[in-house]
């Protein structure tokens, strides 16, 4: 029988401590902030239904279509939802592109051998029903889970398709944002003196311009498109940015590694991009979230409005604006509104989390605390 002495039990409590505590001192600084921001509960799993949603909607065509995805019709194989067919290769009576939704199709593609695999749901954003047995806008049903707006169109599908163009505008106008941001900011705060304060001042006064305004007006002399709205969404995204980039340029380029790299003779345009800026990433990080909010937001209100993307362009905002035109029909604002609610709000989360996950000081911070 064997004794441990007091010595022996502090060595293997030193070495089990020096083991448990060396893979976290020899991570990496990305992958402690990974795991701060994974401790942060709430905004982690806000991260992963979010990119669900958003990998969801980028498989619009497979999930909402009017057209099937396979067709076998007298032992041949068609791909109607990659190429379109004539209606008289199905039995119709015209050469025109098949609707799919005709109760004679279907049956001729379901007769014998035939068959049709379809989507989870058989309409696409600009699909009008027809053959529709409820005058439109129609409440939920089987055929239609979300109900149609006044059109006879799917809301479920025109949810599918806007949520999909709101995300994918955000992530260019955020994408945008970050660019001209960064590089006034960075010019700035870099300069100094008579640089920072000409383009302060140039900044403030485009600052104080009406914004909303500038973009109704703009909105209803053009004829409206996505890349007319991109270019009107941009023209102020970036200020909120360039401010925090500026600060922290200001803060560090008179750092003692700045100092060290300029003895060295690195080019100012170097020291900015290569030593300045990988230093002071920690507001353009925590900006991108709320700034895709913010997108989101602005071009719902411009739908709303009826000065955002051309019909029928499915978004957000028209199906506000549609569910308070109808408002017996309940069904088409409550669906826009809670899917407008719950994107905000998981951006929010998700930028709440990344803030505190990149700021060491916050109590949230920790590897197993979180919210």
């Amino acid at each position: 029988m064997s004794s441990s002495t007091p010595a022996s039990n502090s060595t293997a409590w030193t070495t089990e401590a020096s083991a448990a505590t060396a893979p976290v001192a020899s991570v990496s600084p990305w992958r402690r902030t990974w795991l701060r921001f994974k401790a942060q509960r709430l905004g982690y799993w806000s991260l992963i239904l979010f990119t669900g949603l958003f990998v969801i909607s980028l498989l619009g065509e497979v999930l909402a279509n009017d057209r099937p995805l396979l067709v076998r019709y007298d032992g041949h194989y068609y791909f109607p939802i990659v190429k379109e067919y004539p209606e008289t290769l199905f039995g119709g009576d015209f050469p025109a592109k098949t609707n799919y939704l005709d109760p004679y199709i279907r049956d001729r593609l379901s007769a014998g051998s035939n068959f049709a695999i379809y989507p989870p749901n058989h309409f696409h954003y600009d699909t009008i029903d027809y053959f529709a047995t409820q005058p439109f806008p129609a409440p939920p049903s089987s055929t239609n889970w979300l109900g149609t707006d006044q059109f006879g169109r799917d809301v479920l599908s025109r949810l599918l398709y806007g949520f999909r163009l709101s995300v994918l505008m955000a992530m260019a106008l955020t994408v945008s944002g970050v660019l001209v941001g960064v590089l006034t900011g960075a010019i700035q705060g870099f300069y100094g003196g008579r640089t920072d304060l000409i383009g302060q001042r140039l900044i403030e006064i485009w600052a104080s311009m009406p914004d909303l305004y500038l973009l109704i007006i703009f909105a209803s002399i053009f004829e409206p498109t996505l890349w007319l709205l991109f270019i009107l969404l941009s023209m102020f995204g970036w200020l909120v940015l360039s401010d925090y980039v500026r600060a922290e340029f200001l803060r560090n380029r008179s750092l003692d590694y700045v100092k060290a790299a300029r003895t060295m003779g690195l080019s100012n345009w170097q020291i900015m991009w290569r030593h300045i800026l990988p230093n002071s990433l920690t507001p353009v990080i925590t900006f991108l979230p709320f700034r895709m909010s913010a997108a989101i937001l602005s071009l719902t209100s411009l739908d709303f409005l009826g000065l955002g993307v051309p019909p029928p362009t499915p978004s957000l905002g028209e199906l506000l604006q549609e569910g308070k035109n109808n408002l017996d029909a309940w069904w088409i604002s409550i669906s826009a509104f809670a899917a407008l609610v719950i994107t905000l709000l998981l951006l929010t989360f998700m930028g709440d989390a990344l803030r505190n996950a990149l700021d060491t000081r916050s109590k949230g911070s920790a590897f197993g605390g979180g919210k």
